[in-house]
């Protein structure tokens, strides 16, 4: 039944997922309800999550516009079932806002493919990356894709190379205007997180640690898979999806180097590895497997959620 509903692009699957996200996002902010008297609390509640719902569209466009998949929604489904098993990713604006500024910024260098407006797209994707390095400091660690899709494509030409220190320039200026008008400390708080950490003993609980353990061994099954699947891509696309084996690596780096460590920050991780895993759910022949597999990983992800409630 899912395997069959998601295997086609439709408005209703967008529909589904929205309203389940919405009664979980609900349920899980609802454990305190202090905020509710507070309407600047209230209005960024709401705007969470629409820019949780905001990166369902936004990774389902640069999918399916650079034909990363088949013609399917699989890759918002697993996202969303990666999103439940940490529900931790509710409570922390600044990872759910700078992951959809990573998503911009890897729907630009995806979009090198075509060679069309590359520098462009090289100074869009370094000023998105470095916009998102404000909201979380270890998204620089982005920057690395960027370089390495410039060497996949366009890496002839000098003034590409120069092209991600503009943009870092771009983003300091305005960024010392914001925090010179309202007064912030936006570079003083930018600066205390320029922190390292490497405890990872820092679960609240039992199920924090299982659900951890979850997403490392699906995670570990997606990208063994498809790594060995890359050569099988046609020729023109194979730059394309080494890039998104990168972004998966990146965004395990950024929740391996940041400080006061928490599983909210796996969320840089779950966009590439929803288009791996869509990809491996596409491999399997049969749709009994299909359907088993994508069940099993639904029930997972809700009673995971549930136990972290």
């Amino acid at each position: 039944m899912i395997a069959s509903v998601f295997s086609k692009t439709r408005p209703i699957n967008y529909l589904i997922l929205g309203i389940i996200t919405l009664f979980l996002y609900g349920l899980y902010q609802f454990k305190e309800t202090s905020w509710t008297n507070d309407g600047w609390q209230i209005a960024q509640k709401i705007g969470l999550f629409l820019f949780l719902f905001a990166s369902y569209l936004l990774l389902n466009f640069l999918t399916l516009k650079n034909n990363l998949t088949k013609s399917n929604n699989y890759t918002i489904l697993l996202f969303s079932i990666f999103l439940f098993l940490f529900p931790l990713i509710f409570k922390t604006p600044n990872v759910i806002i700078a992951n959809f500024l990573l998503l911009l910024a890897l729907r630009r260098l995806i979009s090198l493919q075509n060679l069309k407006n590359t520098k462009e797209k090289i100074f869009d994707a370094s000023f998105w990356i470095f916009v998102a390095t404000l909201f979380h400091f270890w998204c620089i660690s982005f920057i690395i894709l960027v370089f390495i899709s410039i060497i996949f494509h366009v890496s002839g030409n000098y003034k590409n190379w120069i092209i991600p220190i503009l943009a870092l320039f771009a983003v300091a200026i305005l960024s010392v205007l914001v925090d010179l008008i309202l007064d912030n400390n936006l570079i003083s708080d930018l600066y205390s997180e320029i922190n390292t950490s490497f405890n990872f003993s820092y679960f609240e609980n039992i199920y924090q640690n299982i659900a951890l353990a979850v997403f490392s061994s699906v995670a570990l099954l997606f990208f063994s898979t498809q790594i060995t699947e890359v050569q099988n891509k046609p020729l023109n696309q194979q730059s394309t999806y080494k890039k998104i084996l990168f972004a998966f690596l990146l965004g395990v780096l950024i929740y391996v180097l940041s400080d006061h460590k928490n599983n909210s920050y796996l969320i840089f991780s779950l966009a590439p590895l929803a288009i791996l895993g869509a990809n491996f759910i596409e491999t399997i022949k049969t749709n009994w497997m299909k359907e088993t597999t994508l069940y099993l990983l639904v029930f997972v992800s809700i009673t995971m959620f549930l136990l972290q409630l």
